[in-house]
C-alpha cells in the first residue's frame, strides 16, 4: 500500500511542479483504466488467498527485497524522465506539437527513449515480486508489456510527427529501454 500510496501521490506532485498547466486530479491517475482497477483488486485477492491458505509463500524474504529494488528503481526512474521532461511531459500522449514541446535528449533519455514507461514497467511487476504473488506477477509483466508496446508505437508517431529527422537520429541511437520493444518500425 506504501509503494502504491507514494506512486499515486507522487505522480501528482511531480506533474504540479513541472507542468502546472495539465494539473488535475486526473494526474493521480487513479483512474487510469478499468484493466488497472481489475489489476489492483486482482493482487490483493490473490496476496490475501495466497496468505490464507499458503502463508509460507509470502515468505520469501529475497524475493520480496528483490520486489523492492524493482519498485524503488522504477519510480525513481520515471520520477527522473518526469523531472528531466518537465513541461514536456504529459500523462496523454499528444497528437498535437505545442509551441514549447522540445525533444528531451539528455539525463535519463540518454539512456532510454521512454524512461517513464521503463520506469511504470518494473515498478508494476516489482509490486507483484515484493508481494510474491506469482499468478499477478506473470499477468503483470504480459498486460504491462502489452500495453507498453502499443503506447510506444503510438506516441512514437507522434514523436516522428512532430520531430522529423530529430527523432529518427535520436530513435537509431538510443534503445526504448523495455524488454523486446523496438517502438516503431520506419520505412524509409
Amino acid at each position: 500500500m506504501c509503494s502504491l500510496s507514494l506512486f499515486h501521490y507522487s505522480e501528482y506532485l511531480v506533474t504540479a511542479v513541472n507542468n502546472p498547466k495539465s494539473l488535475s486530479l486526473d494526474s493521480f491517475l487513479l483512474n487510469h483504466s478499468l484493466e488497472y482497477t481489475v489489476a489492483a483488486l486482482s493482487s490483493w485477492i490473490e496476496f490475501t488467498l495466497e496468505n490464507i491458505f499458503w502463508p509460507e509463500l509470502k515468505q520469501i524474504t529475497w524475493l520480496s527485497a528483490t520486489g523492492l529494488l524493482m519498485v524503488v528503481f522504477g519510480e525513481c526512474l520515471r520520477k527522473a524522465a518526469m523531472f528531466t521532461a518537465g513541461s514536456n511531459f504529459n500523462h496523454v500522449v499528444q497528437n498535437e506539437k505545442s509551441e514549447t514541446h522540445t525533444l528531451v535528449t539528455s539525463g535519463v533519455y540518454a539512456w532510454f527513449r521512454h524512461p517513464s514507461y521503463v520506469g511504470w514497467f518494473y515498478w508494476s511487476i516489482g509490486t507483484q515480486v515484493m508481494l510474491c504473488n506469482p499468478i499477478c506477477g506473470v499477468s503483470y509483466a504480459l498486460t504491462v508489456w502489452r500495453f507498453f508496446r502499443d503506447r510506444t508505437e503510438e506516441e512514437e508517431i507522434s514523436l516522428i510527427h512532430f520531430f522529423g529527422e530529430e527523432y529518427l537520429e535520436y530513435k537509431k541511437r538510443v534503445p526504448t529501454g523495455l524488454p523486446f520493444i523496438k517502438g516503431v518500425k520506419v520505412e524509409l
